[in-house]
């Protein structure tokens, strides 16, 4: 999936504005004990250029995949996207 946030990023760079707003509604409603994590996704998307963004999504490195657990990018594929994901994952099995 993140693969697919990455290509749809890649075209509609807006896109990253979505995840800003997850984070920042999720920061919000964790006050005062904001997790770690939180503070780290809000440090890369505010400060690291798109590129470097879209490479963390498709890196296969454990700091990636790490971060990639509480990914702020939900939303940005549709449902019909993810639908797609699974039955193409399912298949695999």
């Amino acid at each position: 999936m993140d693969k697919l946030v990455a290509q749809k990023l890649r075209v509609q760079p807006g896109l990253l504005q979505n995840a800003k707003d997850n984070l920042n509604r999720w920061i919000q409603q964790q006050q005062p004990e904001v997790p770690r994590i939180l503070i780290e996704w809000q440090e890369i998307l505010e400060n690291w250029p798109l590129e470097k963004v879209l490479g963390l999504l498709t890196s296969f490195d454990e700091e990636a995949r790490r971060l990639r657990q509480s990914s702020p990018f939900c939303g940005i594929l549709s449902q019909e996207e993810r639908l797609a994901i699974f039955k193409e994952y399912e298949a695999l099995l």
